[in-house]
């Protein structure tokens, strides 16, 4: 792979609460997952921290334990494992190095977070414990392996006190005086709060539960802690770095975000193009190219297979997801006999809140052979589903990035979104006088009425020409979101298929910026060195140019 050149590769520690393939519950994991290895592309020293948890045991991988430390607790000091494993990336040639925090009477358990009764009510000794294990990891690599890090990139409320730890404890802070802290959110909805009764089980000084620390309206708020401590914030997007500065989508915390709204940055979330890619996936019946889309049909069949609904030639929309109002599932139950009326098909897949769950379900027995649902979650499923799709459905209320649009547009299968968030940052908005010419994605104001519109203008669209030339087939990486911790910025490869026509074009970094010109009607600018220069100055380290050739 190319690499861009470098005064002196920094060493990064990326901490977490999941990442594939060792842990996931949603979004976070596959960007943790694939946020390391570019990293590693780019010439960095990456080490991934992870809770051990059950899950992190049987993945089948070699296991040696580095360290052992005893981590303060509420009661007894905890006897803490740290176990790592090493990952070959990029086809072997450089190893990912993941430590897993092991402290089995907190990590050895079913589920990340809950089980059926819900929250663990000891999440937040959990989340302590691994916050501190962090610290003693990072201290532990400089001191024994003489790999002083450079940076710690925290990830949501799991990881957020480290930050506050940093700050708030001497013992804490000995031997890491010069670490910087990134926090990343990923979604502000979700905070780690708890009462008041619980701040003692954090260890740090009363002093630090007040309105200028992790008080929150009388209660324990870990997240908000992060925020205040970290050296840079990141989020997944630029319009949900905005939207989270108001009151409709900071969840209580816009006004902590707006004290320090010149530090938020928002940058758009990538996936894994290597494990999300068309042309060799091994979860699909038969894999395609944008010159080539006879495969996509033939996952068309497999998927009506699947479902049990029969194989017609009619479009066919998808929804993947977390069943819950914020992604907007109840909007689309709310017009399903308006939306059956243009005689579609829709597959469901997901799981989340029990009464939609369901209400799917009954839609289902109402509409046999157009509705199927699969209650659960299956990454093999979810695979099939994106690439036998015509339509994938994101009416999500808020949404600080989401992943599947980019999965739908690596893919070639449109996707239809509520424009908020990370969704307006990435799909080209949809307009009625262009939609017989070509579609990238549809985008809509508003809730059901939106959905409706853009659904019948896509089902006159799938019958009006060859559905195949509506496709577009993008290389949405994750190359493109090395946060605040890469003093270089790479692009593998913007693999921009419309209309069948390929409009990649090499690019170079350094002299100039880069431009894709005029792709589906409208012009995408990407100032990388404008781009490269406010990331680097997050953490103050110094910009340099280089020279970045497109990766074949």
């Amino acid at each position: 792979m190319p690499s861009i050149p470098q005064e002196k590769p920094l060493n990064i520690a990326i901490a977490a609460s999941e990442a594939v393939p060792f842990a996931k519950t949603g979004g976070l994991a596959d960007v943790v997952g694939a946020l390391p290895q570019e990293f590693i592309k780019l010439g960095h020293r990456v080490t991934v921290l992870l809770p051990g948890y059950r899950s992190f045991s049987s993945v089948d991988q070699p296991r040696q334990t580095v360290m052992r430390c005893r981590i303060p607790t509420a009661g007894l000091p905890a006897e803490v494992v740290l176990e790592e494993v090493t990952v070959p990336v990029a086809g072997g040639l450089y190893p990912l190095r993941i430590l897993g925090v092991r402290y089995d009477p907190y990590f050895d358990r079913p589920g990340l977070y809950q089980d059926e009764r819900g929250d663990y009510p000891d999440n937040l000794e959990r989340f302590v414990l691994f916050c501190r294990a962090v610290l003693h990891a990072v201290r532990f690599l400089g001191r024994s392996r003489k790999e002083t890090v450079d940076v710690l990139h925290l990830h949501d409320w799991q990881t957020a006190l480290c930050a506050v730890y940093l700050n708030a404890l001497t013992q804490e802070r000995e031997g890491l005086e010069l670490l910087k802290t990134v926090l990343t959110l990923h979604n502000v909805g979700y905070q780690g709060v708890f009462t008041s009764e619980e701040f003692s089980k954090t260890g740090l000084p009363a002093d630090f539960f007040t309105p200028s620390g992790l008080e929150f309206y009388g209660s324990v708020n870990c997240l908000k802690g992060g925020i205040i401590f970290s050296d840079a914030v990141t989020t997944v997007s630029p319009t949900y770095a905005k939207e989270i500065m108001t009151k409709e989508f900071g969840c209580g915390l816009e006004g902590v975000l707006a004290n320090r709204a010149a530090g938020v940055q928002g940058i758009t979330n990538g996936i894994d193009v290597a494990l999300w890619n068309p042309e060799r996936d091994p979860y699909l019946p038969a894999c395609y190219t944008a010159s080539d889309l006879s495969g996509k049909q033939v996952c068309k069949r497999a998927v009506q297979k699947e479902f049990g609904l029969p194989a017609r030639n009619v479009p066919l929309l998808a929804l993947i997801g977390r069943m819950t109002s914020q992604k907007g599932f109840d909007l689309l139950l709310d017009i399903i006999p308006e939306l059956m009326l243009l005689n579609p098909q829709i597959a469901i897949l997901g799981t989340g809140d029990h009464h939609l769950e369901q209400e799917f379900l009954k839609a289902k027995s109402a509409y046999p052979d157009r509705i199927a649902v699969h209650i659960g979650f299956d990454e093999g499923l979810a695979h099939r589903i994106e690439a036998g799709a015509d339509m994938l459905v994101m009416p999500s209320r808020y949404e600080p990035c989401g992943l599947s649009q980019l999965y739908s547009l690596r893919y070639g299968t449109v996707p239809i979104v509520r424009r908020t968030g990370g969704l307006r940052d990435t799909i080209v908005p949809f307009k009625p006088s262009t939609c017989r010419r070509f579609v990238v994605g549809c985008a809509f104001d508003g809730d059901t009425a939106g959905i409706v519109r853009v659904s019948r203008a896509g089902h006159m669209a799938f019958h009006d020409t060859d559905w195949n030339e509506h496709g577009c087939f993008m290389d949405t990486s994750c190359t493109t979101i090395c946060t605040a911790v890469s003093i270089g910025y790479r692009s593998e490869g913007v693999s921009l298929w419309c209309l069948g026509r390929n409009v990649d074009s090499p690019f170079k970094f350094g002299e100039e910026s880069f431009r894709l010109q005029d792709i589906i009607g409208r012009k995408i600018l990407v100032e990388c060195e404008d781009r490269c220069k406010r990331v680097t100055s997050l953490i103050n380290v110094p910009f340099v140019k280089g020279e970045l050739s497109r990766v074949k």
